[in-house]
């Protein structure tokens, strides 16, 4: 069968940035369907040469090295352009004619990527429906919806009520690029095809579980759109709850999409709901020095560029086990790491000397900016009596496999043309998601508010911050990167 990817929004950034590399790249590795077409859409008036020659550059630019004039021209002519405005009928009806043509009556499988501005999905939803062009008479209709998913509970579910007008939930993959980044994936391998981790994946080994995603960058231009979102819908509700989904959730009877997804979503149905005093109690929220002065925002914004948030998974694996997540603008590095804290021996055997330095065994997963993973244990210093240090293990992903790493949107793009949602976001999922941030966010318009704290750039976060974990008894691991 034949296939065709439809991007709208194809004269935007994404398309040229992500996107097209990427598709070129599997073509490259001979990994996309010989007969797949790709066609932009979008309202700039192209032809389909000037939008290739245009594509080969930016191209040229994104994947460096990686580029060959010769092996882009054999991609480049799976190239197509349909000028399309995303609120005009007409445009569908033509776009819909070009596609038949293209594709000469034979059955295809077809997927509408919308890489266009949130607020335009539900109106290009709207007309591919009326236009026919959700129909599956003559092949696979699929479409791919990038984030965000709504701006909280309520528009959330209206999105996906007007997707489900048009689409079965099995056509809809909602992408959240981070699901595409090896470490990610790994860690369903390291998890669930090795049997030293499992048996201490538990309540009985681990004492807390930290998901960071730290950003050096300020909102720097995108000040005006920042301040209406703020690190919880930013990156919250999307990014940190897949990670934590991933580390939490049992193992699925098969690896099959809705196995998967099932055992992600009973995690976020686990999730203990926040109230009252927990919301002070439990959460943190900070902003960086200088973020007023950012262009577009308010003078006396509130908004939040950090924040750390205690969740508890109530269930049996997991029963008093807190999972911290923080994120935050303007921070010391850029890192995405999950740290697994494993509870301290139940007895020192060595003396009051090695117990100051006894920290006990953590797990640490880079899943950017090296991916890897890292393994922190005990070991004897050498000539020295019985005095103990923390010692690693390493395993990174660019030193044992050869090759450059793939961008995330490669899987991604793949498993969409290969018909694989389970690293895409279900309905349910993203409403579940919302369902935990949303009282956050409206606690923290509130009274019961904790402090906004205001903090230096290039630190880990709010002092304060250091000083709530101090008073669990527990504290950050704040080293970055660990894996160069």
């Amino acid at each position: 069968m034949s296939h065709t990817i439809v991007i709208f929004g194809a004269s935007g950034d994404l398309t040229s940035r992500k996107l097209i590399p990427a598709l070129y790249l599997l073509h490259k590795k001979d990994r996309l369907p010989d007969n797949l077409r790709v066609v932009g859409a979008a309202r700039t008036a192209f032809e389909h040469e000037t939008w290739r020659t245009e594509l080969g550059t930016s191209t040229a630019n994104f994947v460096g090295e990686a580029f060959d004039q010769e092996t882009w021209q054999t991609f480049a002519e799976h190239l197509f352009y349909q000028p399309v405005d995303i609120k005009q009928p007409d445009d569908y009806t033509r776009l819909k004619a070009f596609l038949e043509t293209l594709e000469a009556q034979q059955p295809t499988t077809r997927i509408y990527y919308l890489s266009t501005s949130p607020k335009l999905y539900a109106d290009a939803v709207q007309q591919l429906g009326q236009a026919g062009l959700a129909d599956e008479s003559h092949g696979d209709r699929r479409i791919v919806v990038e984030k965000p998913f709504g701006t909280d509970l309520a528009t959330a579910r209206q999105l996906n009520a007007a997707l489900h007008q048009v689409f079965a939930e099995r056509q809809v993959y909602r992408i959240d690029h981070y699901l595409g980044k090896e470490t990610v994936q790994n860690m369903l391998v390291l998890r669930f095809a090795n049997s030293i981790f499992e048996p201490i994946w538990n309540r009985n080994y681990i004492d807390h579980v930290q998901i960071t995603v730290a950003e050096e960058v300020t909102v720097g231009r995108r000040g005006g759109y920042y301040d209406t979102s703020g690190v919880l819908r930013d990156m919250f509700q999307n990014h940190l709850l897949q990670l934590m989904m991933i580390t939490a959730m049992e193992a699925p009877s098969r690896f099959d999409a809705d196995l998967v997804r099932d055992e992600k979503v009973k995690v976020l149905r686990a999730v203990r709901s926040l109230a009252g005093a927990d919301f002070a109690r439990d959460t943190v929220r900070g902003q960086y020095a200088g973020y007023l002065q950012e262009a577009g925002v308010p003078p006396d914004s509130q908004t939040a560029t950090f924040a750390a948030i205690k969740l508890h998974v109530d269930n049996w694996r997991w029963q008093g086990v807190p999972f911290y997540l923080r994120s935050g603008k303007g921070m010391s590095c850029r890192t995405t790491q999950i740290v697994i804290q494993f509870r301290e021996p139940p007895l020192t055997l060595f003396g009051d000397k090695a117990r100051k330095h006894m920290d006990a065994n953590r797990l640490v997963i880079q899943v950017q900016p090296a991916e890897g993973i890292q393994l922190h244990f005990q070991t004897k210093v050498p000539d020295a009596g019985m005095r103990v240090r923390m010692t690693d293990l390493d395993f990174s992903f660019r030193e044992a496999f050869s090759g450059a790493i793939p961008d995330a949107y490669q899987r991604l793009l793949l498993d969409a043309v290969k018909g694989d949602a389970s690293l895409f976001a279900r309905s349910d999922e993203v409403e579940l998601a919302w369902s935990i941030i949303d009282p956050i966010i409206a606690a923290w318009r509130s009274p019961a508010a904790p402090e906004l704290q205001v903090y230096e750039q290039d630190m880990w976060g709010p002092d304060g911050t250091s000083d709530w974990m101090a008073d669990q008894g527990r504290q950050w691991f704040d080293v970055c990167p660990i894996l160069e």
